[in-house]
């Protein structure tokens, strides 16, 4: 399997409860090469083209309201099936169908409330990136542990 690049976000409930370094941190521990990282405090525009297909929904306003309410952290993380990797590491959307150690599952209850937020696949990973990252760097890095995680 080839070296993907995904994006994650850490969501205004966890920047709001002190947990954004404890999500980081799983995701590291598992592997993942951080490639970029922004603290950003995310407008209705951007917030809009990120949540585009959910426009007419019920919940999209709430949605919007949520993104924006205070800063959060975008970041892109790269590795060897970086997205399914990413969203295992997160667990269900729905925290209370979560597996045991994932991120949803320890830290959440509700499904407006899963802290974390993980491309679907790599096209949808190549958008995001592009939407929270527009003009800045990704790092493309060796570790010098690469070797040891990636075959």
């Amino acid at each position: 399997m080839a070296l993907e690049r995904t994006l994650v976000l850490i969501k205004p409930d966890a920047m709001q409860r002190g947990l954004a370094f404890e999500i980081l941190q799983r995701f590291e521990r598992r592997g993942l090469k951080l490639a970029a990282l922004r603290l950003v405090h995310a407008d209705e525009a951007i917030a809009g083209e990120h949540y585009a297909e959910h426009v007419g929904k019920g919940f999209y306003d709430g949605l919007i309201k949520y993104i924006t309410a205070c800063p959060i952290i975008a970041a892109v993380f790269e590795g060897t099936g970086a997205v399914a990797a990413c969203r295992q590491t997160m667990g269900a959307t729905k925290p209370v169908e979560a597996a045991p150690g994932t991120i949803r599952h320890d830290f959440g209850l509700e499904i407006g409330r899963n802290l974390v937020h993980g491309s679907a696949n790599t096209d949808d990973a190549a958008r995001e990136v592009e939407i929270w990252f527009r003009g800045q760097p990704v790092l493309d890095w060796k570790r010098d542990t690469d070797g040891w995680v990636f075959e």
